[in-house]
């Protein structure tokens, strides 16, 4: 077998984000008394969100103040007398109860049993926890790595080292990260020196000359991979 290792990311690879935000957007914007604000200011929040979590990538904020900032910037845009890191803490909180998998995230986990899994992520410790923990996935991982507690996020090297000692990964060549983003999770392993799969179920295009071992469509593809010799 090629790959012993393999390290999931989370949001949009083995659950859907998409769901869960705007579900958990609704809940939080509800509780203070805004019943179509989730509505009204998502294309706005995902616009201002996307940017931030850029800049997280690129260490240019942290994960605690990306938390609070897009809802800052949202509301000041919006002019909604909104506190935000009140706000913040109700989206996170319901964001941990949304638990959406991916089209095959069960069946692929379950028939990949003789490997290593793990999780890599840069969500919050608590919210991804939760999130796999009341999921049919909870007892499948050995250990679920987040950028939170590494105080690296994905693409640093840093994390990859926070993992690999804490799975006492010692062979690079063995491991494998799958996951939907390639500037996060594809360019992360290839910084690291590891294989990557790149998950493109929407078969998005590649223009960031970021090139990854595998490109698969769906994420039971991978089990033609693991174990294959790469071509």
């Amino acid at each position: 077998m090629k790959y012993e290792i393999i390290l999931f990311d989370v949001d949009d690879t083995l659950l859907d984000f998409g769901i869960s935000e705007k579900k958990a957007l609704h809940e939080a914007f509800l509780e203070f008394g805004l019943p179509t604000g989730a509505e009204d200011y998502v294309v706005g929040y995902q616009e201002i969100s996307r940017g931030l979590w850029r800049d997280l990538e690129q260490g240019l904020i942290d994960l605690t103040e990306l938390g609070v900032e897009r809802f800052k910037r949202l509301f000041l845009k919006h002019g909604l007398d909104i506190h935000a890191d009140s706000f913040s803490r109700a989206y996170l909180g319901y964001l941990g109860k949304e638990i959406h998998l991916m089209p095959g995230a069960v069946e692929v986990c379950e028939k990949l049993g003789g490997c290593r899994l793990a999780i890599i992520t840069n969500g919050f410790t608590s919210v991804q926890t939760a999130r796999i923990g009341g999921s049919p996935l909870r007892h499948t991982f050995e250990h679920l790595i987040a950028s939170q507690e590494a105080g690296f996020q994905k693409p640093d090297k840093g994390i990859f080292d926070y993992a690999f000692s804490k799975l006492k990964i010692t062979d690079k060549s063995k491991a494998l990260i799958v996951g939907d983003s390639l500037t996060s999770d594809i360019q992360g392993g290839l910084n690291y020196g590891m294989d990557t799969c790149w998950y493109n179920p929407h078969q998005k295009d590649n223009n960031l000359g970021i090139k990854p071992t595998y490109e698969i469509r769906k994420l039971t593809d991978l089990l033609g991979i693991i174990g294959s010799k790469q071509v």
